[in-house]
């Protein structure tokens, strides 16, 4: 995996790829929710880039997509009510 890390962009295209193998390509995360998920505690900064914006480590994203996949899958129809 190494020590990259990802903008909010490359995050949520990431995190959108695995829950769209779930969904049936109908659940998308966005730069939004990736910001959501710091705000709410799923997700730490793992840096800054050049221009002080936040960079996300790929394990820390990983995780923050699963702690928040049964309520995203649940608003798409998917899952236990």
């Amino acid at each position: 995996m190494g020590d990259r890390l990802y903008n909010g962009a490359e995050a949520a295209a990431l995190a959108t790829n695995w829950r769209r193998m779930l969904s049936a390509d109908s659940a998308r995360v966005t730069r939004s929710a990736i910001c959501n998920w710091v705000t709410r505690g799923h997700l730490k900064v793992s840096g800054l880039d050049e221009r002080e914006r936040p960079l996300y480590a790929l394990p820390d994203i990983a995780a923050a997509e699963k702690a928040t996949r049964p309520r995203a899958l649940r608003l798409v129809g998917i899952g236990a009510p």
